[in-house]
C-alpha cells in the first residue's frame, strides 16, 4: 500500500544533534516541511557519503523551510559515536534518529525484516504532517540531495497553488499545467 497522502504513523524516539540527545516524535514533523532520510546502518559505505552529501545541500533545505531526520536502526548512542569519529558525519547538523525499535522503520515501510536494517528511504512531508513524496533505492544505490530539492520545490509549488500540477524536469519558475478536459490528449 502506497504511503502517498498518509499521515505519519505516532511514533517516541531518540536522536542526536549537535551534541545533544532529544527526543522526536511525529509530531515534529508538523507545522514545517520535512525529509526524513533512512538509511541502513552508521559505520558503513554508501551512507556517510549520502548523509554528507544531505548536509551539504542543508542551507538550502533550511532556506526553504524543511528540517531534515536521517534514520537508522542503530541508537542514538551510536549516533553520537560516529559523529565523533567519521570526517564526513562529523559535519551533520540536523537530527540524526535512532530506530533500534523498529517502530519508525516499520511505520514508513522500509525495515528489511530479515536484516533488522532500513532501507534507503526518503520522504518529503508537508506541514500537516502527510507524505508527498516517497524514494527507496537499493542498498547499493546512493542519493543525490540536490535532486531531492527540486522535489521539495514542486511540492511546495503544487500545495500553494491549488490546480496546477509540475510536469517533468519542472524547475521553480518554470511552466506548469493546469489539468482540463482541454488538455486530454494535447500533452
Amino acid at each position: 500500500m502506497s504511503l502517498i497522502g498518509t499521515e505519519v504513523l505516532p511514533f517516541k524516539a531518540q536522536a542526536f544533534q549537535k551534541g545533544k540527545f532529544l527526543e522526536v516524535t511525529e509530531a515534529n514533523f508538523k507545522g514545517q516541511w520535512s525529509v526524513v532520510c533512512f538509511y541502513p546502518a552508521d559505520f558503513t559505505f554508501v551512507c556517510p557519503t549520502e548523509l554528507e552529501d544531505l548536509q551539504n545541500q542543508y542551507a538550502t533545505l533550511k532556506e526553504l523551510g524543511v528540517e531534515v531526520y536521517s534514520v537508522s536502526t542503530d541508537t542514538h548512542f551510536t549516533h553520537k559515536a560516529w559523529h565523533a569519529s567519521s570526517e564526513a558525519i562529523s559535519k551533520v547538523e540536523y537530527i540524526m534518529i535512532g530506530d533500534p525499535s523498529h517502530v519508525i522503520s516499520r511505520n514508513f515501510d522500509v525495515l528489511i525484516e530479515a536484516e533488522g536494517l532500513a532501507d534507503r528511504g526518503t520522504f518529503i512531508i508537508d506541514p500537516d504532517g502527510v507524505i508527498q513524496a516517497v524514494e527507496i533505492t537499493a542498498g547499493g544505490i546512493g542519493r543525490d540531495a540536490s535532486a531531492l530539492i527540486n522535489k521539495i520545490k514542486a511540492a511546495q509549488y503544487v500545495r500553494n497553488n491549488p490546480g496546477e500540477v509540475c510536469p517533468a524536469k519542472w524547475q521553480e519558475g518554470g511552466k506548469t499545467l493546469k489539468p482540463s478536459l482541454d488538455l486530454v490528449g494535447k500533452i
